[in-house]
């Protein structure tokens, strides 16, 4: 079992930044992708980013790329969401999930694990 929770969402205006951080408990933080995804009002939840176990590699959606990083920390059982650039369109709820392997996902149904979730709002 893993447990998930994520925190440091909030409200921001256009063209600011926010660091979401997700901290997990529970089976080895090591051994298994993390990623993260997120779901605005009416619309189905979709992927925004992974990373493998080590951190070694990333991938995004096109929608975020260059504009998120997603980050790990092992040592702390942490990843992270830096989102800079927010655009009112990336307003939703944000999810952390945790990977049923090391290796990255981009699929709900490849995540075993899911966050409560964390609220980002973009004013215009």
């Amino acid at each position: 079992q893993v447990q998930l929770v994520e925190s440091g969402g909030g409200l921001v205006q256009a063209g600011g930044s926010l660091r979401l951080s997700c901290v997990a408990s529970g089976r080895t933080f090591s051994s298994y992708a993390m990623g993260w995804f997120r779901q605005a009002p009416e619309k189905e939840r979709e992927f925004v980013a992974a990373i493998n176990w080590n951190g070694g590699r990333t991938y995004y959606a096109d929608s975020v790329k260059g504009r998120f990083t997603i980050s790990r920390d092992n040592a702390k059982n942490t990843v992270y969401l830096q989102m800079n650039s927010l655009k009112p369109e990336d307003t939703a709820v944000y999810y952390c999930a945790a990977a049923a392997g090391p290796m990255i996902r981009t699929r709900e149904y490849e995540y075993a694990y899911w966050g409560q979730g964390t609220q980002v709002t973009v004013s215009s």
